[in-house]
């Protein structure tokens, strides 16, 4: 079994609401249209399921994972706000829910204790988790006013996906060559992770299923450096006793990385079991066809197989037959 553990959609009850996006096609195009801004980088179908399979079909993909636009996700409005938008979003998510499809939901992290029994509630509806965002009204992730939900997805076994807000990046450069998504946006998972390994919440709460987009950005690279830093100023500046690699492999890493070599590294370091499939869908930015990607790492043939659905059937509770 494949399964694309990173795919978007955006349901159709969002496109109802006053404050939800408006998606129409144009000369070919699909354009999508939130908060003033048009959005063109969404090339493949955002709504229609029967088009989103149709597309994981193409791609060799038997099972997928859908979450929210992380535009949609709601953490910027307040927090009853929040819980209204995500209880409409996550009402369309339940409804798409098969046998070839799993869902994560969204909650309104700007409220942790609120998002915290949310999240039970989403586990028990049969949701494989939730989509956070790399930060939270400017609260980063390992922040200690975030600790509710964390200890609340540990007990829930819930899967949290960490993804970049899109708007973390600016300074000098980052408008041109499509920097703020080709730089900015893993720039943004980087910080995210390192910040959640140095305050300690994967020490302190181990048994979290954790996934990194986009590879989880940098943080692998930095990791001579950041374990520099730990042993030269945990005293003062860390709450971290383990070294950071010992964190950073309880992570769970998206296969979104465009290069065969770089895969290969990321599962050398984090484990074949901690590396899952997935795609992108539906951005400019997407692997259209991941599994080639991970064919072309040249993987042990059981690692191959873990990292193309094994992983993923394990932790969706999912029966993993072979293809």
């Amino acid at each position: 079994m494949r399964i694309d553990a990173h795919a978007h959609v955006i349901v159709r009850e969002l496109l109802r609401e006053p404050w939800g996006p408006r998606v129409r096609w144009e000369d070919g195009a699909q354009l999508v249209e939130l908060g003033g801004r048009t959005i063109r980088s969404a090339v493949r179908d955002f709504v229609d399921l029967d088009a989103i399979l149709a597309a994981q079909d193409e791609a060799g993909i038997d099972h997928v994972v859908l979450c929210p636009w992380v535009n949609l996700l709601g953490h910027d409005v307040p927090a009853e706000e929040g819980l209204e938008r995500a209880r409409i979003q996550n009402a369309g998510l339940a409804a798409l829910r098969s046998e070839r499809v799993s869902v994560l939901g969204t909650v309104p992290l700007q409220a942790p204790e609120l998002a915290a029994a949310e999240l039970s509630e989403l586990m028990g509806a049969g949701f494989a988790g939730v989509e956070i965002a790399a930060s939270v009204a400017g609260v980063p992730l390992g922040d200690d006013r975030l600790a509710p939900f964390w200890a609340a997805a540990e007990a829930s076994r819930a899967l949290v996906f960490v993804h970049p807000t899109t708007r973390g990046s600016s300074g000098p450069g980052f408008d041109d060559h499509y920097l703020w998504n080709l730089v900015g946006n893993p720039a943004e998972t980087t910080v995210a992770a390192a910040h959640l390994v140095l305050s300690g919440v994967l020490e302190r709460h181990p048994d979290l299923r954790i996934l990194l987009a986009h590879g989880g950005g940098a943080v692998l690279a930095l990791r001579g450096r950041l374990h520099h830093g730990w042993a030269n100023l945990a005293a003062t500046r860390t709450r971290l006793t383990e070294p950071p690699a010992e964190s950073l492999r309880r992570f769970l890493y998206d296969t979104v990385v465009f290069d065969p070599e770089v895969l290969r590294a990321l599962v050398a370091f984090a484990g074949a079991d901690r590396v899952l499939l997935g795609s992108d869908y539906p951005f400019d930015m997407a692997d259209a066809r991941p599994a080639e990607t991970v064919a072309a790492a040249g993987l042990d043939p059981d690692d191959e197989r873990a990292v193309l659905g094994g992983n993923a059937a394990r932790l969706l509770g999912l029966e993993a037959p072979a293809r």
